[in-house]
């Protein structure tokens, strides 16, 4: 039987330099009814708003369902690992499938039926994250479903009438957004390893609530002091910015982000509106939102120092549209710092780790279903994708439509 495996051309060259072969596409999955989901939405949704706890746990246990068929599945394939590992949602007739995808790899010394680590890198990012030194472990996740809530939404209601932080707000999304990271830290500790890389964050909305919910690679490295063991280092950098950083002699150490929700204020509002008759600048969102930024900002920059990290890199902002004139402001980025003699193995890497694989197969109506959708949605709220692009979710609403 031939090898029917996900990996492109450049990542089997790369994975064959570290001694890897590509093994079958595999998948795992499991099937929820959104019904129970909704009716865990609206009976247990807090007053004052923050994590709906049963729908986290019931998000949870599907996608370690999808997660642990997929593993399984390796295993039974004799593959030493799983490369490119997703965990996926997609909506189906009034139920919830969540679903794994990811390519077998096999190595010549590896006869088990116990894989030996599963990862969200692809091939090329695996190279590159070996080939700095860091050892893959285990696909991990962390999630929270969460919502505003009538409390949450009546006092910050009131307090939007005032210009400035809705302190309401910002406390529910900041708190939120942590837990996330916390448990992805917990998974990753659990696994045994001491970081976790090439985080990617998203957010999901569905029944009246979100689904905050972040996917990396636990991961180990020698050079890491044994505290990261109890608390692992985390990053948002892909690997080829890791690997990049190494060859620099930096190493991440925690993935830091900070979270404004401010309000343009009622007398704000009517100004605003009267502004917006004519053609020109509306000053008071530009001010609202350069505050907002520069707290967000600095709520990074306090958490790094706490660190002792040497930069904060990567940094990436999100303006979020919520609606009656507030607007929630958030910055992530990771804290990194100096290790002396770190090194990567190899003094440069080829071209074939760097180069983007070019997609060759387009759903047209999926295509032009995300233009248009996109191109309605400049200007207006962003707030369903978390990382700046829409396409998640637009897969979720084809997904929907079809």
């Amino acid at each position: 039987m031939p090898v029917m495996t996900g990996l492109s051309g450049n990542e089997i060259w790369c994975l064959t330099k570290k001694g890897l072969a590509p093994g079958d596409l595999i998948v795992g999955n499991s099937v929820f009814s959104m019904g129970v989901i909704g009716s865990f939405g609206s009976s247990f949704r807090t007053f004052l708003g923050g994590e709906v706890k049963q729908v986290t746990d019931l998000v949870h246990e599907g996608r370690a369902n999808a997660y642990a068929r997929l593993a399984t599945e390796a295993g039974r394939r004799g593959g030493v690992g799983v490369t490119g590992v997703s965990n996926e949602l997609v909506f189906l007739n009034g139920n919830i499938e969540f679903l794994s995808v990811g390519s077998t790899i096999h190595a010549s010394d590896h006869g088990g039926e116990n894989v030996a680590f599963t990862s969200s890198s692809n091939g090329q990012e695996l190279y590159c994250q070996i080939d700095a030194g860091y050892r893959p472990v285990k696909f991990v996740f962390g999630n929270v479903a969460y919502s505003v809530g009538v409390g949450g939404g009546l006092l910050g209601g009131l307090r939007s009438l005032k210009r400035g932080e809705v302190k309401e707000y910002s406390d529910v999304f900041n708190y939120t957004r942590h837990l996330a990271l916390e448990r992805i830290t917990e998974e990753a500790k659990s696994a045994g390893a001491n970081c976790v890389l090439g985080i990617k964050t998203s957010i999901i909305p569905f029944k009246g609530m979100q689904e905050m919910v972040m996917l990396g690679t636990a991961s180990h490295h020698d050079a890491y002091p044994e505290m990261f063991r109890t608390r692992p280092a985390t990053s948002d950098l892909t690997c080829l910015e890791t690997w990049n950083l190494a060859k620099m002699g930096y190493m991440p150490l925690k993935l830091v982000l900070g979270v404004s929700v401010y309000s343009i204020g009622l007398a704000g509002r009517i100004k605003s509106w009267f502004q917006a008759l004519s053609r020109g600048e509306i000053t008071d969102y530009t001010h609202l939102i350069y505050e907002a930024r520069e707290n967000a900002v600095q709520k990074i920059a306090n958490d790094a120092q706490a660190l002792g990290a040497d930069d904060v890199a990567g940094i990436k902002t999100y303006v979020y549209d919520l609606g009656g004139g507030l607007i929630e402001f958030m910055a992530i980025g990771t804290a990194v710092k100096r290790v002396p003699e770190l090194a990567t193995r190899s003094a440069q890497l080829p071209c074939q780790a760097v180069i983007s694989d070019r997609d060759t197969f387009i759903n047209t109506a999926e295509a032009q279903l995300s233009s248009s959708l996109d191109s309605g949605s400049k200007g207006a709220s962003n707030a369903s994708e978390m990382t700046g692009n829409a396409t998640g979710l637009l897969k979720l609403l084809f997904d929907l439509l079809r």
